[in-house]
Order: structure tokens, then sequence, then C-alpha cells
């Protein structure tokens, strides 16, 4: 797992001490990113697997409709995993035109700006996720599925995929997943963003800026 060993000794020693739960953040930030890394790595592999399999039983005529179906989940949480560890690194998209521009000063609030409206989405989906999974509800219901749809008509624990015939709600688990990963990095950027620690590099992604990666 990531720790303080990425920030130099002069740094750390210029730096002023960092508070406990600002230090709890950013070390639960650097675990989900470590897990996410692997995440990561395992996803791709899947991908590439899926895909050799459906060209090689497509090639032998026996095509397996279900590897193109996991194909698109697999791109799905791939992307989802992907967007979190690009937040925490800061690679997100950012329009610079009008910052550059800016005082030093100014230019610091507005980063500070758009990471808490970051951190703000994350929330907003968490809060969204809820309402939309309501698991209080499934739970009341004793989870049947069934009489829970029939009474809310929420059916997303009732559908199932098309060519798998697993269930839509754990694939579709990515998405507060990826609420609350997300919602933590933005929230280890802010605190960085705010001076309350250093700023943190992580060279095992081998990714320093966003202009490295363009």
């Amino acid at each position: 797992m990531p720790d303080f060993s990425s920030i130099t000794a002069d740094t750390a020693s210029a730096s002023p001490p960092v508070a406990r739960p600002v230090r709890w953040v950013l070390r639960a930030s650097d675990a989900v990113l470590a897990v996410e890394r692997l995440a990561l790595g395992g996803l791709m592999t899947l991908l590439v697997l899926l895909i050799l399999l459906n060209v090689a039983t497509r090639y032998a005529g026996l095509p397996l409709y279900w590897v193109d179906e996991a194909s698109v989940y697999s791109v799905v949480w791939l992307t989802f995993v992907g967007a979190s560890v690009m937040t925490r690194l800061r690679l997100d998209f950012a329009v610079g035109l009008l910052t550059e521009q800016l005082p030093q000063k100014l230019a610091r609030a507005a980063k500070v700006i758009a990471t808490g409206g970051v951190l703000v989405f994350g929330l907003a989906m968490i809060a969204m996720c809820w309402l939309w999974m309501d698991p209080v509800g499934i739970v009341n219901f004793n989870f049947d599925a069934r009489e829970y749809a029939a009474q809310s008509f929420n059916f997303l624990y009732t559908e199932h995929t098309q060519t798998l015939e697993w269930p839509m709600w754990v694939l579709q688990l990515i998405m507060p997943l990826f609420a609350c990963t997300l919602s933590l990095h933005a929230l280890a950027n802010l605190l960085e963003d705010l001076d309350l620690a250093p700023r943190r590099a992580y060279p095992e992604f081998h990714v320093g800026t966003a202009e490295s990666v363009n």
C-alpha cells in the first residue's frame, strides 16, 4: 500500500505536521488506490483474454455469445475504475485557459473550487445511488425482489443480463463503488490543495502529469 515514502525527506521536514484526520483520509485514499491498481490490471487482462477467446471461437465457427456481453461489462468496470484512479492522480480533464492567466492566489482558489466541485459531484452521486438501489427498501421486503418491484416499481433486483443471466444489480454495483472512491479521492485532493498535507506522487503508476499522458 502506498505511504508517505513518495514524499521526499526535504519536503516532509519542511512541511507542517499533518493532522490525524487528514492522515486517515490520505491513507484510506492510498489503500483504495492500491486496490484499484490491481483491479485495473485484472480487468485489462480479462478484457484481452475475452477478446482473444471471441476471435478464436468465431474463427472456429463456434461463437460464444456471452463473450460479447462479458467484454462490454469489463469495459464498463474498467472505465469507472480508471476514472477514479485518474481523479486521485489528477489526470482528469481540466480547462486551464482562464486559470493560467490568473494571479497565483486566484488560480489556487479556482483549483480548490474545482476540486470541491468534484467532491460535491461524488457525494451527490452517492445520494442518487442510495435512492436508486434503495438498500433499506429491499431489506424491508426480506430481499423478495418481485414483491419489492411490485410495490416500488423499481425493477433493478429482478433484471438479468441477456446472455450471462447475471443479476443486473451485481454488475451495476460499480456505480456506488465509483461514487464512494471518487468522493474519497476528491477529498484527499482537496486536503492537499488546501495545504493541509503535502501533495503526493505515485511513481508506481509511471505517470506524472496530464501532459505526459497526452
